[in-house]
């Protein structure tokens, strides 16, 4: 029996300009953290039963793997060409479709778990990009690349991807003392609002794939800015300027809310406008793709003021740290 953790992802700056849609063009940059909130994957391989088996939010027992519902896990298993006689089980600390990456925590958590169960170990880079051509190829979803990578690697990462969709990873080390100051002062908070990325992802695919479409030129513009934004939040977070950061976010969420009307509503946007307004926050963004999950909002000063704020508006605080290793295994035990 295998069990491995993958963190959740945050990103910090760059985001969107992780799809082929936009890198193939202008190539990306993603600039994102791993949180130390984490998708189980517990893997077993039954003695006698031959069936594959899922349990998540749904359970599935089948007979050979290509009658599978979940095709994430249906595809992981094609791809190290196991067909029966399995059984997975997921667990997380975040629900799905609230912004973090859940769904490519699960592809990479499983495919690290698949490795360890074939002692054939891949590193870090290539299980990443075995996720990304599984979800990006074979199944053709619309999202990105940063949440395999970010899923693999944790910790405050750097990806720069050329047009060919080549992922070049640095990661920035950070002392103890400022990223407690970083995260002191950059709240998330949970809207309690879920939905599918690929919903709000599309548009953003359409514009770019389509000349004649009418925010094309809208939304290739707001990209070209997140891209040198990201670079420069990426600069101010090298140096802790933390607080120039904060205002970075507030262009960033300008921008972005231009791509499309399902990043925001007018709810947020009033939350977020009275937040800067009259609770000291210089900054923030709607984690992931949009349309729903986590509200992160950079506050220096008078931090309490703000939680009880969001927390009357019902979004509760999530306190979290970072999580640096990535994936991992973290218990191999014997069965049978």
């Amino acid at each position: 029996m295998i069990i491995t953790r993958t963190p959740f992802r945050v990103t910090l700056g760059g985001g969107g300009t992780d799809l082929p849609s936009f890198y193939e063009q202008e190539g990306g940059f993603i600039f994102a953290m791993g949180l130390n909130k984490y998708m189980y994957l517990c893997v077993n391989r039954p003695i006698a039963d031959t069936k594959v088996r899922l349990h998540y939010t749904r359970a599935e027992e089948v007979e050979h793997v290509s009658e599978l519902n979940h095709e994430l896990a249906r595809e992981a298993l094609r791809h190290h060409g196991i067909e029966r006689q399995i059984e997975i089980s997921s667990l997380a600390d975040i629900p799905a479709g609230t912004g973090v990456g859940s769904s490519s925590c699960y592809l990479v958590g499983l495919l690290t778990a698949l490795q360890a169960l074939k002692r054939d170990y891949q590193g870090l880079h290539k299980t990443a990009e075995d996720a990304c051509h599984i979800e990006l190829d074979v199944l053709k979803k619309p999202i990105g690349k940063q949440d395999q990578y970010m899923a693999a690697f944790g910790g405050f990462t750097v990806l720069d991807i050329a047009k060919d969709g080549k992922v070049d990873v640095r990661t920035l080390e950070m002392g103890e003392s400022a990223m407690a100051d970083l995260i002191g002062n950059t709240h998330i908070y949970y809207t309690g609002t879920r939905r599918a990325a690929p919903d709000v992802l599309n548009d953003q695919n359409d514009a770019m794939k389509k000349k004649a479409h009418p925010k094309s030129n809208v939304v290739g513009d707001s990209l070209k800015a997140i891209k040198d934004l990201g670079y420069r939040i990426l600069e101010q977070i090298e140096t802790q300027e933390f607080d120039e950061f904060g205002r970075l976010l507030h262009e960033h969420w300008e921008r972005k809310k231009q791509m499309s009307n399902k990043i925001s509503n007018e709810k947020w946007n009033d939350i977020y406008d009275e937040a800067r307004s009259n609770y000291d926050v210089l900054g923030g963004k709607i984690i992931g793709a949009g349309g729903g999950g986590f509200l992160m909002l950079y506050c220096a000063k008078n931090p309490r003021r703000l939680e009880q704020f969001m927390k009357e508006l019902g979004m509760p605080r999530v306190h979290y740290g970072v999580d640096r290793e990535g994936t991992k295994v973290v218990a191999s035990l014997p069965t049978g």
